[in-house]
C-alpha cells in the first residue's frame, strides 16, 4: 500500500510541479521578478526530486544477486538522500544567491504587473492539489501517528518528502505572494529580493529535516517497538521454545524487515521436534509482521554467564528475560 500510495503522490507532484514551473519561467521572463524565478527553480528541482523518486523505487525492485543477497530495497533510502542534496543546492542557496543579489540591486516590477499574481494563485491550486493527494495517501498507512513523527519514522521514503516538498512549495509561494504584492504596492524591489530570501531559507531548512531522517534509514534502523512486540510474541506463543536471548532487527528496505534471533530450547529437544518448531516460528513471524520476509534462528542452550555477556554488547530493549 504504500509503495502504491507513494507512487501515485510522487506522479501528483510531478505533474503539478512541471506545469507550474512552466508558468513560473514565464511569469519571471515577463516581469524579472527574482520571487518568481526562485520559485521556477524550486519547481524545477521539485520536479528532478520526484523523478529521483520514481527512478529509486524502480531500481529497488531488482531481484537480489550474488553481490546483493538481499536486494536493492535500501536504493529508495539512497534516492531520497540525493532529493535532500537537490533540494539544499539548486533551490535553497539559488533562492538565497538570488536574494542577496536582488536586495544589492532592487528593481521593481514595471511590466505584466498582474501576471505574477495570476501565476502565484494558480500555483497555490495546484501545489494544493497535490499537498492533498500526499496526504490522503499518507492517512492509509498514518493511522493515529502524528504528523511529525510519521515523517520521523515512516520507513517508506516517499510520502514524507513529497509532503515536505508540497508543504513547504504552498509556504514558499505565500513568501513569493508577500514579496511580489509588496513590490508592486510600494514600487521598491528589495521587498521581492526578501521574499526570495525567505523561500531559500525554508528549502535550506526542510533539505536539512530529509537529510537527516534519510540518513537514520541508510545506516540502518531496526523495527518498531510494535512490531518488535509482536515477533516477540509470535516467538513464544509456539512449543519448544524456552526463551529469547537475544534479538536484532534491520530493515533491508521500506517493506523488507531482517529478524536475526536466538531463542532458548530445552536440553533434551531431538533435531527434529528443533527443526519443526523453527519452521512454525518463522510461519507466525511472518503472519505476525509480514515484511519480516528474513529470518535467522539460531537454537541455544540459555546460560546466565552468556547472556549477561551478551547483555554488556547489545542494546538493552534487544534482550528479554
Amino acid at each position: 500500500m504504500s509503495a502504491e500510495g507513494g507512487t501515485r503522490a510522487i506522479i501528483a507532484a510531478l505533474t503539478a510541479n512541471l506545469g507550474i514551473a512552466v508558468t513560473k519561467f514565464i511569469a519571471w521572463l515577463l516581469t524579472g521578478s527574482s520571487s518568481m524565478l526562485a520559485e521556477a527553480i524550486h519547481s524545477v528541482a521539485d520536479s528532478g526530486n520526484q523523478l529521483l523518486l520514481l527512478i529509486g523505487g524502480k531500481q529497488s525492485r531488482r531481484k537480489a544477486t550474488a553481490e546483493h543477497p538481499f536486494g536493492y530495497g535500501r536504493e529508495r533510502f539512497i534516492y531520497a538522500f540525493i532529493v535532500s542534496i537537490v533540494l539544499f543546492s539548486v533551490g535553497g542557496l539559488f533562492a538565497l544567491y538570488e536574494a542577496w543579489h536582488k536586495i544589492q540591486h532592487p528593481e521593481p516590477i514595471e511590466s505584466w504587473k498582474w501576471v505574477p499574481l495570476v501565476v502565484l494563485v494558480i500555483a497555490i491550486a495546484l501545489e494544493g492539489y497535490s499537498f492533498m493527494t500526499a496526504i490522503r495517501e499518507s492517512n492509509h498507512t498514518r493511522g493515529k501517528t502524528t504528523w511529525v513523527n510519521f515523517v520521523r519514522r515512516a520507513k517508506a521514503p516517499e510520502l514524507p518528502v513529497v509532503l515536505l516538498e508540497d508543504s513547504g512549495a504552498l509556504v514558499g509561494l505565500v513568501f513569493a505572494l508577500f514579496g511580489v504584492t509588496l513590490t508592486l504596492i510600494t514600487g521598491n524591489g528589495i521587498w521581492d529580493g526578501i521574499g526570495t530570501g525567505a523561500i531559500g531559507i525554508l528549502l535550506v531548512a526542510i533539505a536539512a529535516i530529509l537529510a537527516v531522517e534519510t540518513k537514520s534509514l541508510l545506516i540502518g534502523e531496526g523495527a518498531t517497538p510494535e512490531d518488535t512486540r509482536k515477533i516477540e510474541r509470535a516467538i513464544l506463543a509456539g512449543d519448544g521454545i524456552e526463551r529469547i536471548i537475544h534479538m536484532k532487527t534491520l530493515y533491508l528496505g521500506p517493506e523488507e524487515l531482517l529478524v536475526a534471533v536466538k531463542i532458548a530450547v530445552p536440553r533434551a529437544e531431538r533435531a527434529d521436534d528443533l527443526a519443526k518448531h523453527i519452521d512454525q516460528t518463522e510461519v507466525r513471524i511472518r503472519e505476525a509482521v509480514p515484511i519480516a520476509r528474513v529470518i535467522y534462528i539460531e537454537p541455544d542452550i540459555f546460560s546466565e554467564r552468556r547472556a549477561k555477556a551478551v547483555a554488556e554488547e547489545a542494546p538493552a530493549d534487544s534482550l528479554r528475560p
